[in-house]
């Protein structure tokens, strides 16, 4: 059975716990990096299971969402109620195969970087400003981010434990 999108956000928030989301969304690019750094080359791009993606492809994953969710963030704090359209992650992870995983990786380091240091420049109330999520209702800036954080960790999780590469 498919988890609804509240059972998604419900598990997501359970994964960065007492976590502080911007401390977590800072040190990931690190975390990825070595992470990736265990796999073997010619692993890199392997699927574990029939379905599953491989490292790289989780990798190229995080890159994209960190620019839906910089937007996102942007758009709320810019017009508060605003509609947020929500996206079908496995059309988009169809081209996975075909992205330079070392342009994802950097594209993913700048990205988080400069949206870190937009977070941290928030106030209070903007933390609070929210949008409509067209899946998940109504989220506020600050659940957005603490969403990507715990998104954030349960790919690193989901990565290092990939039954290959030397983690």
């Amino acid at each position: 059975m498919a988890e609804t999108a509240q059972e998604y956000v419900q598990r997501i928030i359970a994964t960065l716990g007492d976590i502080d989301p911007l401390q977590s969304l800072a040190e990931t690019p690190g975390k990825l990096d070595r992470i990736l750094s265990s796999f073997p080359e010619e692993q890199i791009r392997r699927r574990p299971a029939p379905g599953k993606w491989s490292p790289a492809e989780i990798a190229i994953h995080l890159s994209e969402v960190e620019m839906v969710v910089g937007v996102r963030v942007r758009l709320v704090i810019g017009t508060n109620g605003i509609a947020i359209q929500g996206f079908d992650q496995d059309s988009w992870a169809t081209r996975y195969g075909h992205t330079d995983l070392d342009i994802a990786l950097e594209a993913f380091r700048a990205l988080r970087a400069a949206n870190v240091a937009f977070y941290r420049s928030l106030s209070p109330e903007q933390w609070e400003q929210y949008g409509m999520h067209s899946e998940r209702g109504k989220e506020t800036a600050r659940r957005i981010v603490e969403l990507c954080a715990g998104h954030d960790i349960n790919h690193l999780r989901q990565i290092e434990a990939i039954p290959f590469g030397s983690n």
